[in-house]
């Protein structure tokens, strides 16, 4: 399965001539993830994950794609494009896309602030080996996650969370998301705790640069 990494939570997953997007938000290149796409995951409402207006004028210029997420992405795309392909997803739900495994895990955003409501979030599991949590650290239970994507920063949460989060999962290997807001100076003192942390315990922790691709 090849990986390319967009910016900030952005994925674009291929395997055996299929093509899986997750979170193509305001912060990505969204037509240039969502270019040839068979299937779209959207982790959650917010915009930095689901940029509605690209998404919806992707969909309606591609009828047969599908798209996944919680109750209030699809209510969103089914109120302006009621013809969409659109189906809402919860937390411990099971699906197959075009030979692509996936199982849902969490359903709540991390807390921002307790002055602000939260929201619905769905981490997925794709293939049983790379998981995308969207904006929390839930960590899914009862598997061992071969290929983790971090959120390495975010106005929800703090380094030490990051770091745990890691830690407590323990992936062979971990890749950023949700780095858009760092400048280069505090990307690189949260990178250099994810690398040296990643080592003590067992996970390999890279950076991977916007457009760049790994096969996991």
């Amino acid at each position: 399965m090849k990986l390319t990494k967009y910016s900030h939570s952005c994925i674009r997953l291929e395997k055996d001539g299929a093509t899986l997007v997750l979170d193509p938000g305001n912060f990505s290149e969204v037509q240039q993830a969502l270019a040839g796409a068979d299937h779209i995951l959207i982790t959650h409402v917010h915009p930095d994950h689901f940029d509605a207006p690209k998404v919806l004028a992707f969909l309606a210029e591609n009828p047969e794609v599908t798209l996944h997420g919680p109750a209030a992405v699809v209510e969103a795309v089914l109120a302006q494009l009621p013809q969409a392909k659109a189906q809402a997803l919860t937390a411990d739900s099971q699906l197959e896309l075009s030979g692509f495994s996936i199982k849902t895990f969490g359903g709540n955003h991390a807390v921002i602030h307790p002055l602000l409501p939260t929201i619905d979030n769905i981490g997925y599991l794709i293939d049983h080996k790379l998981f995308h949590p969207g904006d929390s650290f839930v960590v899914p239970d009862g598997i061992e996650v071969e290929t983790l994507l971090v959120p390495m920063h975010a106005p929800w949460n703090k380094i030490q969370e990051v770091i745990d989060f890691l830690i407590a999962v323990r992936p062979r290997q971990a890749f950023q998301i949700h780095d858009a807001l760092l400048a280069e100076n505090g990307k690189q003192i949260v990178l250099g705790h994810l690398v040296n942390f990643g080592k003590k315990y067992g996970s390999e922790f890279s950076y991977l640069e916007t457009g760049s691709s790994r096969e996991i």
